[in-house]
């Protein structure tokens, strides 16, 4: 008998092999039920940080010094600058948005491999904005029984005022998210008052029109739809999850057989099989996407846990222990099932791998950002005529450096060349300091080019003499090398 629910179980996933699967199905209109519980407040926790973040990040100050803009969090498209609050990201540093997209990506599957799709469910901007129209929602038309009353009632004057404040706030929303994101791109304070006067470049209210749109549109409108079919983590997650994987789970082996609370008090007096499911339908009630957790691991599911809640608020209510819903493995209930012990295993060799990669791909970033300069320097010798010799019998090399000063202030440095014995330094319209060495002054954020020639009596060393060109700063001693050769005949 142990197998019986199991069995059932597994019968009732099987599709009819002679049913047609669409592979796209129309809409239909879903009313979530409002919930209370641990994953709620976790949920609305969640929403409130991340939304929080969103919104008033851009009006954090952070003093970075003069000529530098003082937004904490700042894309500076015109200087080619990106602003993290201490980290300064230049336009040749792109790299570190590839390390970012991929410390992104393993911590996406880091999660996965723990929890399932439990960005999707808690923390996936599409989740966060529908829970928020869904919050507006309620709280003007009322919860899941009302909103269907309504749907069936004609529409009264009470009907109308009421859908027409709720799309007010939803596109209020929509536009302060539209808002919020061009404030990264610009001086906050100082965009809202051009936007304000109808100052601000056409682009700021261009991006603010599609965001508003966007946001207004999948956040109220499609909602599940774009879980369902517009995102492609859900097909993907499927083919990086294991077995040990968290997901939220009906635990069909104490669940099933279903039956109301009466008829399944009857079958245990009987001494027959009955299962803690009283058939309420409340995990469906509350579900955003509006399946039904009880028939296994769907693709529309995204593991937001609100099921759980639901679930457990029944379970207290009728004197059941809780969890009959909960985050579980089908290879823990089948265990359960045959008497053997669980398994579970958050710490494994996925999760260690991913785990590791996180941290060296960090690591690897971090260094690269302390170690970095603020300048760099290039040098390109001549190509025609390599070498030129003069009339006292001496050779002479000319060479082009490029020196690029990413502070945002003036910055003055000294040249010096190292590899070769006997040369004479010249800089072609450069002063030089008190040691004899060329001083070279350079604007914010501003690259030089100056010609230098290199003179030397010395024509007894290899035709190709490997030169070291060492600029340092004046200010704060950073310096910055490059290498070339020396030619003779």
């Amino acid at each position: 008998m142990a197998d019986a629910p199991l069995a059932k179980h597994l019968t009732s996933n099987v599709p009819d092999q002679a049913d047609d699967q669409p592979l796209y199905i129309s809409r239909r209109k879903i009313y979530p039920q409002a919930v209370k519980g641990r994953l709620r407040t976790i949920k609305w926790a969640v929403l409130l940080i991340t939304l929080g973040i969103y919104y008033f990040l851009p009006f954090i100050r952070w003093d970075r010094g003069p000529n530098a803009p003082s937004q904490a969090i700042l894309v500076d498209l015109s200087n080619g600058r990106f602003y993290f609050f201490f980290i300064e990201i230049w336009p040749q540093e792109v790299y570190y948005i590839t390390g970012l997209l991929i410390l992104a990506a393993l911590t996406l599957f880091l999660m996965n491999a723990v929890a399932g799709r439990i960005w999707c469910g808690y923390l996936c901007p599409q989740t966060v904005w529908t829970d928020l129209f869904y919050a507006v929602e309620r709280l003007i038309e009322g919860d899941r029984r009302e909103r269907m009353k309504r749907e069936k009632e004609e529409p009264t004057l009470e009907i109308i005022t009421l859908k027409l404040l709720k799309h007010s706030i939803w596109l209020l929303i929509a536009w302060w998210t539209g808002g919020a994101w061009v404030l990264y791109f610009a001086d906050a304070p100082t965009l809202i008052g051009q936007l304000l006067t109808f100052q601000a470049p056409a682009i700021a209210y261009i991006w603010i029109g599609i965001l508003t749109f966007t946001t207004y549109a999948l956040a109220g409108f499609m909602r599940e739809q774009v879980c369902t079919y517009m995102c492609p983590w859900p097909r993907i997650q499927a083919a990086l999850t294991d077995e040990y994987a968290l997901n939220v789970t009906y635990r069909y082996d104490r669940g099933d057989p279903r039956g109301s609370m009466k008829k399944n008090e009857v079958l245990k007096r009987q001494g027959l099989p009955a299962g803690d499911c009283i058939d309420c339908a409340q995990c469906v009630a509350v579900c955003p996407t509006g399946i039904d957790i009880r028939n296994g691991l769907q693709l529309d599911c995204i593991q937001c846990g609100l099921c759980i809640d639901a679930c457990n608020t029944v379970m207290i209510k009728i004197g059941k222990p809780t969890n009959l819903i909960a985050y579980d493995t089908d290879m823990n209930v089948q265990a359960r099932i045959e008497g053997r012990p669980e398994v579970r295993r958050v710490i494994r060799p996925r999760t260690i791998l991913y785990a590791g990669l996180i941290m060296l791909v960090g690591a690897i970033m971090l260094t690269s950002l302390a170690l970095r300069h603020t300048v760099d320097l290039s040098v390109m010798h001549d190509r025609n005529p390599l070498f030129v010799r003069l009339s006292d019998g001496s050779i002479r090399n000319g060479f082009t450096i490029r020196v690029a000063n990413k502070n945002l202030e003036e910055r003055r440095y000294t040249l010096t060349v190292e590899g070769l014995s006997g040369t004479k330094l010249d800089v072609v319209g450069r002063q030089m300091d008190r040691q004899g060495r060329p001083v070279l002054t350079v604007g914010p954020d501003q690259t030089l080019e100056v010609r230098i020639l290199i003179t030397t009596d010395n024509t007894s060393h290899p035709s190709a003499t490997e030169l070291h060109f060492t600029l340092t700063d004046l200010t704060n001693g950073e310096t910055a090398r490059a290498k070339d050769h020396f030619m003779v005949p």
